[in-house]
């Protein structure tokens, strides 16, 4: 087993549903956390591309849930877990363009069908688990010191 990477930082945010007042507060402090590091503005950049998409699949899609960012010496990690009714089909959600957002997201103009794709393409490891009834739990990864393109 290879030897665990030390963590620098831990943060966990709550998200509530629905609540589009305070939906992109996380990815802004996500944003700040990462910059007081010193990280470079592409990884910066691309973390919150991933954070601020996830926090709106919370808002939109889940009863609640929680981002936790880890920042090792050799990654930043964001995880975003929820309390919500899952993906039956993880592939399709994955496709560009693909949405299953309520009415409600689609009138303020949510619902692209973008976000999960525009999490993926901004992670160099992505990984979804989801169980129909009981949640989604996303994993992205940024490797720090790996050229991103």
């Amino acid at each position: 087993m290879p030897p665990r990477t030390p963590l620098v930082l831990r943060r966990i945010y709550p998200v509530a549903p629905r609540d589009l007042e305070q939906a992109g507060t996380v990815s802004t402090e996500v944003r700040r956390e990462l910059l007081a590091l010193g990280m470079s503005p592409n990884v910066v950049r691309r973390a919150s591309v991933i954070c601020f998409e996830g926090e709106m699949n919370i808002v939109l899609y889940s009863h609640g849930g929680r981002v936790i960012l880890l920042v090792k010496e050799d990654r930043v990690e964001l995880l975003f877990s929820d309390d919500g009714p899952g993906i039956a089909d993880v592939e399709l959600v994955s496709q560009p363009g693909y949405s299953t957002a309520p009415d409600w997201a689609r009138e303020l103009g949510f619902g692209a069908g973008l976000g999960i794709n525009n999490m993926e393409q901004n992670s160099d490891l992505f990984e979804i688990r989801s169980r129909v009834g009981e949640g989604t739990v996303v994993r992205a990864t940024i490797l720090l010191g790996v050229p991103f393109f």
